[in-house]
């Protein structure tokens, strides 16, 4: 049974239907996306500092490129994760940058109790309005979301390399790219609802109460069976940091089924690259703090065959705040007996629609 839930916010009262079912290890769920949002709790810091896949990945990283280098990390978090690892890596010194003040302030609190304390300085506010002497050699940044650029990566990293760091400076993670395959929401959730997760409801209403209204946040499946894909994936986002890095992007591509089934979306994951060479981090193959964010496309599930192809062009620009993207989706899909049916999806980093797509109106069911 799919129960409802309601948010109570200023001027609002919004019902969310969410599934009451056990939370276990490996269960699918349903979340909002979280980490393009200044909503982070104690829980979701842990989640990526005991992220063994990304974090050996970073230190890797770090032992190879900050021996008596000076490093740059932003977003540093309450632990001041990657300025602490870098110095311990051999960094001479570390700037580390934080915009959430709760943060900053235990991130404050944390550094005097670090042996390293005089080699790190901590600054509170965005890396775009911050300047300091001498520059970065080597900016470690996990400002990566499960869509690649979601939080605001391609932005923030490119101004970091004209403004604070050294020419021919090194950026870590050294590239991003979100893939995305065919699939219909439901079998991403096999035998449950499809329905928010009840511990992610108090999420929900943070990032409403942080942009002031509801909106159609992006939907984040964590763990979801990778059998459920229609398709085979190809990249749709691609952020290459230490090289050709456009802030807007907009990439056309084809995916064909491999299999029968019903699709009403795409799937998307996080590939990524701390250091060039090395096998990439894969979310939707491996267990890390990233999950996979399915978009939908179509209001009801089309019948695809194999050999039927889903052309998608994946559009990345710049929201009004220029540092996070709006993602816009376009798809025709071309079925091998002549037929075409399109779908859309226009993906707002905040504001926007609500209760744009039948997906939308049956999470948040009107009253």
């Amino acid at each position: 049974m799919r129960d409802i839930r309601h948010i109570e916010m200023p001027g609002h009262t919004v019902s969310v239907r969410f599934d009451p079912g056990p939370e276990r290890e490996g269960r699918p769920a349903l979340w909002p996306s979280v980490g393009e949002y200044p909503i982070y709790d104690p829980f979701l810091y842990t989640t990526m500092t005991t992220d063994d896949e990304r974090n050996r990945r970073f230190r890797a990283a770090l032992a190879h490129l900050a021996p008596n280098r000076r490093i740059l990390d932003i977003g540093t978090g309450q632990d001041l994760l990657w300025a602490r690892e870098g110095v311990q890596a051999g960094a001479r010194h570390a700037v580390a940058v934080e915009v959430i003040e709760d943060a900053f302030h235990k991130a404050a609190a944390n550094l005097p109790t670090l042996a390293s304390r005089d080699r790190i300085t901590l600054l509170l506010g965005e890396s775009t309005n911050l300047r300091f002497a001498p520059r970065a050699d080597v900016c470690v940044a996990e400002i990566i979301g499960s869509l690649a650029g979601a939080e605001g990566a391609a932005a923030v990293l490119a101004d970091a390399r004209t403004r604070l760091m050294e020419p021919g400076g090194t950026v870590i993670p050294h590239r991003a790219v979100t893939q995305a395959a065919a699939v219909r929401l439901s079998d991403l959730l096999p035998d449950q609802p499809v329905a928010f997760a009840e511990a992610a409801l108090p999420y929900l209403r943070s990032i409403f109460d942080w942009h002031g209204s509801p909106f159609d946040v992006r939907l984040r499946v964590e763990n979801p069976p990778a059998d459920a894909l229609l398709s085979e994936g190809a990249p749709v986002e691609v952020l290459d940091f230490n090289g050709d890095l456009p802030t807007q992007q907009s990439t056309t591509t084809h995916l064909a089924m491999t299999r029968p089934g019903l699709v009403d979306g795409v799937l998307t994951w996080l590939n990524l690259w701390c250091l060039p060479d090395e096998e990439p981090l894969d979310a939707l193959h491996m267990k890390t703090n990233w999950a996979s964010i399915y978009l939908p496309l179509f209001d009801s599930p089309v019948s695809v065959e194999p050999g039927d192809v889903l052309e998608l062009t994946f559009v990345a620009a710049l929201s009004d705040d220029r540092v996070h993207p709006d993602y816009q989706l376009q798809a025709i899909l071309h079925t091998v007996d002549g037929q075409q049916h399109r779908g859309s999806l226009v993906s707002p980093h905040h504001g926007g629609a609500f209760r744009s797509h039948a997906i939308y109106q049956d999470l948040f069911p009107a009253d």
